[in-house]
This record gives structure tokens, sequence and C-alpha cells, in this order.
């Protein structure tokens, strides 16, 4: 396919915080990986800013955010209760002569939510849907992960990324554990993801921190053998390695206090394998207190955040405040500073 142009005045509109630095794309480079996949979220945005404002033609502002990286916009994804647009299927269109086999053919992503009045309402009514996982029940999952599986049975999933912010990586994520439990296994990008759990992770005190935590998981684990025996932690434990062999993204700021959790629940887990208590953690590490309630309560509710490997990308620039830390922008700022750790779940 010919090489998709961008125009002057979508360059205009990009440039004012797009990644315009990334004049080429090396679809090997972790950087350049993460600032398309966030763009192509930022996309989702705008095109939903665009339809609020009733911005059409030449006033849209959405288009230079796939453009520049030369993808075309398939369709958006349109919630049946507010008819917002909170998700988009992109497909690539490489220059000609390109051959990069690196690069994704279709990338699907999910915006987060957004504080406008056409769409603020169904947004938190989803955000206290994740805080009590029941995410799954909205119509606005079922929509999204019936749109991913056909692109998935299209393409196939080795051609496929997900990529979404805040509300939209708990719907990235969702989903991404739904079609690995088939075994399609999917790269994902998940910025900002939602932890919900007492801020733990804000507590100075690292031996006071360590401290609760380690409580928390003999707690954990002590609760699931007694709620539900051997034979069912078995069955829990096979279905959680089941999940190991998927490694989704996590883009997280240690000073956005809605995905810092994260943080705190892979630095823990390797923790208690330093000192010997791999095996209290391997349990208490499939389970939260939530779910663990619902269980008694005959209403078995996998909490959200539960994860058996992940690859945390932490930014470690100084965030003067929450916005900035909970934003998208950061993730494709050409002066990120960040370091990468694999966690594996063995």
């Amino acid at each position: 396919m010919g090489k998709q142009e961008t125009t002057t005045s979508e360059r205009e509109i990009f440039s004012i915080s797009g990644p315009l630095h990334l004049t080429a794309v090396d679809w090997k480079n972790p950087h350049h990986r993460r600032s398309v996949a966030a763009s192509l979220v930022q996309g989702v945005y705008i095109l939903e800013r665009d339809r609020q404002a009733n911005r059409q033609g030449h006033q849209a502002q959405a288009s230079p955010w796939w453009n520049f990286f030369h993808f075309q916009l398939i369709r958006g994804l349109i919630d049946d209760a507010d008819h917002s647009i909170f998700g988009a299927i992109y497909e690539y269109n490489p220059h000609v002569f390109d051959c990069n086999n690196n690069a994704p053919k279709y990338i699907i992503s999910f915006r987060g939510t957004l504080n406008k009045p056409d769409s603020r309402s169904r947004d938190l009514e989803l955000d206290l849907k994740c805080i009590s996982n029941k995410l799954h029940q909205s119509s606005r999952f079922h929509l999204a992960i019936q749109a991913v599986q056909d692109v998935v049975n299209f393409a196939g999933p080795a051609n496929v990324w997900l990529a979404g912010h805040s509300l939209g990586s708990a719907i990235a994520l969702l989903i991404g554990k739904n079609i690995t439990k088939v075994g399609h296994p999917m790269e994902t990008f998940l910025f900002n993801p939602p932890f919900f759990s007492a801020p733990i992770e804000r507590i100075q005190n690292e031996k006071l921190k360590h401290g609760i935590r380690f409580a928390s998981s003999v707690v954990k684990a002590g609760f699931a053998l007694a709620v539900k025996g051997t034979q069912n932690q078995e069955n829990d434990l096979h279905k959680f390695y089941a999940l190991a062999e998927w490694i989704p993204q996590l883009f997280l700021n240690p000073a956005d206090h809605i995905c810092s959790e994260y943080i705190g629940y892979f630095q823990h887990r390797k923790k208690m394998e330093e000192i010997g208590a791999s095996k209290i953690e391997r349990l208490a590490t499939q389970h939260s207190v939530g779910s663990l309630i619902s269980g008694v309560l005959g209403s078995d509710s996998e909490a959200l955040h539960l994860l058996p490997s992940a690859n945390l990308t932490i930014n470690l620039s100084y965030c003067p405040d929450f916005k900035r830390a909970h934003g998208i922008h950061q993730w494709w700022d050409p002066n990120f500073h960040g370091q990468s750790e694999l966690h594996l779940f063995r």
C-alpha cells in the first residue's frame, strides 16, 4: 500500500502534544512501540471530543493521531448506552516496500474516563463497576470483546495489539485475560491501569510497608485455604498458570494512586521469594480479599488486577500533580525517564 501522508493542518494539530520526534518507527524499540500505542489511545479520546464538539471534516482533530504512524481508522466502537466513542480499530498501512514484520497489522485501543457532558455519567458508572469487579457485566465490555474476537478471528492474535488507558486499560486487561484463557495471548499495552486497594504504596517507611503486605498475604492465603480447600486451590493455581504466558505491558506512575499499587503487588512477590515465603505468596497473589468474600457469598468474582506475569515500566520523572501522573501524554514524551522490569509467575 502507498504511504499515507499527513496534511499540514493535521501536523499542526498533532504538534501541539504529539510525538513528532518519531519521524520513523522502529517496531523493535520499546519507546517507539509505547509511543505509538499511547498515541492511538489518544486518538480515541480525540474522536469522542470531536463528536461532542461536532467537529467534522477539516475541523476534526483526531486523524493526525493515527495518520502520523501510517494507520487508518477502520471503525470507532460506540457505547450503546450514551452513544459515545470508547474505542477504535486501526489498521496499519505500511510505506511502499515496507516489509517490517514487527509492526502490528491491527491495533485496538480504548480510552479512559472523559470528563465531558455527553460521556461523564456513563464513564463514571463503569468506573464504579471496575471498583466492584463487575466490568465484565457491562454492555461496553461485551461490545469491546466481540470486536476484538472478530479481528483476532480474521487476522490472528499475533497480528493484533490491544491498548488502553485508565478505564480503557481495565477493558483491555479484561479482554486480554479472556482471550488468553482460550489460548490466544496478545501484545497488550496498559497505561495507568486501575488497581483499587488500600494505598499501601504511599507509605514511606519500607519496613512498615513490607510488614503490612506480608501480613495481608498470610491472611489471604489462610482465608483461601479455609474457604476453597486444597483441591479447589489446585484448580485455581492451574488457571493462574494458564494466564502466565500472557505478559502485558503495564505503564505505571508512582504518583498516580489509581495504578501505583501494581508496583507493590509485583515487588512484594519478589520479596516473598527472596525470604523463602514463595508458597504463601503463590496462593495469596491469586486472590483479593474482595474476591474471597464474594466467593463465600456465592458470587465468585475475580479481581481485575490479579495478574501472574507482566512487564512493568515505571515513569521515574517528577510529576507535580495527579493529573499529569495519570495522563496519557507522559508515555510518548521524548524525554521519558523510566525503568522496566519483567515479572514472571513461577
